[in-house]
């Protein structure tokens, strides 16, 4: 299999496209105004304690309080707070590594006997913000790296259940037991299996490091503070799935590019030359025809071969997927086999488009009525195996007698794609457009007042590729004749992803200059 990661960097937003043979299979975007990501380490300020729900509403910055329930306080929440504690102006702090470890708290406790309003607790996202909700937290903290997670507060060495060969675990676990300081935990992950042990050492001393940097800020700012900011979506996605299957990381932001290429050099220099920058004049998501992938697969019905289709509906309470035959059963005797060919079919891309959207919670499967037992279970058992790849929590149950399939899963980040579904930026809902015969004077409008006004001799127009055509028509085009008016270079790229009257000025750096 050919992996290819796909980054596109702009000002307010990072999107990352996974392609397995070319084809889209993930998409993740990151905000760049949040600032707030899974793995985030906190200083929160305790706002509001919910007895009722036996959780807390914690201040740790963000516009909505984050949650945090009692069950995600962590065994060693006492330890944990005690280090806080310790690190409070006027008192001299207290290594993990040399303390004694707390009691645990109890399993079945109420959060009231350890949380009071406005108490300071360290804590880490497990969850980003979503939709309407705040972010979710855990006191139970980790560290990740490539080939292991840190647990302090902990004495135990785990391992990963794909792990088979019990030399390698005994391996695994003389390096672990060899550098891990006193109070240190660790869950070896299933890349460490293959990795040099001098790596994995190295790994387990730098999230050590980290740690003992997190807890070294809560003397310098008071809460809510950032304590250890978890690295960007890019490099996440590299450390956890990056290997020999890659071909090509392609970036279009220098700083990011560096950013990639740097990380990779220290996690695996023999894969530093597949980083690529691209410098084309083409948006990359379309020269790489993702674009067209996105606008394809995220719209309410997704096409199969030879006229079958899915049909996804996403509500409040569950997402719901009804797979059609389409005209085939119609042509075909058999319907068994034409039910276990297009559910088959089907399947496969199901388990992609649940990576793809990133969708959660509970998902309700429809598939064509088979009457063989054998025929079900064979559908059970080839869904089971297509989502084994999804990295995300999730269990399969098989068909029921109706033929539905029921799948949990789990989402820690805000959907990638939610705004497919949104309101038209363009006409805002009300299915009308500026009038597309007034688009050209509204962008000289524009031009006029970034050269005259701001003085900027440099425009780069980005138009969808109707716009652009029209803009670029013929030698003496409007875009030369602006050229020639304003005396100012001016640049137009054709952007698949734009609606037909939306348009992006940008500087000669690639800055927006009208938001």
């Amino acid at each position: 299999m050919n992996r290819e990661l796909v980054i596109n960097v702009t000002p307010t937003e990072i999107s990352i496209a996974l392609c397995e043979d070319k084809v889209l299979v993930e998409l993740n975007k990151e905000q760049s105004q949040t600032g707030f990501s899974v793995g985030d380490i906190y200083l929160g300020k305790v706002r509001k304690i919910m007895p009722g729900l036996n959780a807390a509403f914690v201040n740790i910055g963000h516009e909505k309080d984050a949650f945090i329930h009692y069950l995600d306080l962590g065994s060693q929440f006492l330890s944990l707070e005690r280090v806080v504690n310790s690190r409070q102006p006027g008192k001299r702090g207290v290594k993990v590594e040399s303390m004694k470890l707390e009691p645990n708290i109890e399993k079945d406790g109420k959060i009231d006997s350890y949380l009071q309003v406005g108490q300071t607790v360290m804590v880490q996202v497990a969850k980003e913000a979503i939709s309407t909700k705040g972010p979710r937290l855990t006191a139970d903290i980790s560290l990740a790296g490539r080939n292991v997670v840190l647990v302090p507060f902990s004495s135990k060495i785990f391992l990963s259940q794909k792990i088979r060969s019990n030399e390698t675990k005994k391996r695994l676990r003389r390096i672990a037991a060899g550098v891990l300081p006193k109070n240190f935990g660790v869950i070896i992950r299933t890349a460490a299996a293959s990795a040099q042990d001098a790596d994995i050492e190295q790994d387990i001393l730098s999230l050590v490091d980290r740690w003992n940097e997190a807890v070294g800020n809560i003397r310098k700012s008071p809460a809510p503070a950032l304590l250890m900011s978890e690295m960007s979506r890019a490099n996440t996605i590299i450390r956890d799935s990056l290997n020999s299957t890659f071909s090509q990381i392609t970036v279009d932001d220098e700083k990011m590019y560096r950013e990639i290429k740097s990380y990779i050099k220290v996690i695996d220099p023999q894969l530093e030359k597949i980083v690529k920058l691209y410098k084309g004049t083409v948006p990359i998501f379309d020269n790489f025809d993702i674009s067209k992938q996105i606008k394809s697969l995220f719209a309410k019905y997704v096409s199969l071969k030879r006229g079958a289709y899915l049909i996804i509906e996403h509500t409040e309470a569950m997402n719901v997927i009804d797979v059609n035959s389409g005209n085939r059963t119609r042509a075909e005797e058999n319907q068994e086999e034409t039910a276990m060919t297009v559910n088959l079919a089907a399947a496969k891309e199901i388990a992609r488009q649940l990576r793809l959207r990133d969708l959660g919670g509970i998902v309700i499967v429809d598939f064509i009525d088979m009457h063989k037992a054998q025929n079900r279970q064979a559908l059970f058992n080839e869904m089971t195996q297509l989502m084994s790849t999804d990295k995300a929590k999730h269990t399969i149950l098989p068909l029921s007698k109706f033929g539905l399939m029921q799948i949990t899963r789990q989402r820690v980040r805000p959907v990638a794609v939610g705004d497919v579904t949104d309101v038209c930026p363009t006409c805002n809902g009300s299915g009308r457009i500026e009038p597309t015969i007034l688009l050209d004077r509204k962008i000289e409008n524009q031009i006029q007042f970034l050269t005259e006004d701001r003085g900027i001799k440099s425009i780069t127009l980005r138009v969808s590729p109707y716009v652009a055509s029209y803009l670029c028509q013929g030698f003496w085009s409007l875009r030369r004749r602006w050229m020639w008016r304003y005396k100012a270079r001016i640049k137009v790229v054709a952007d698949q992803s734009l609606g037909m009257v939306d348009v992006k000025y940008l500087g000669a750096k690639g800055e927006m200059l009208i938001m």
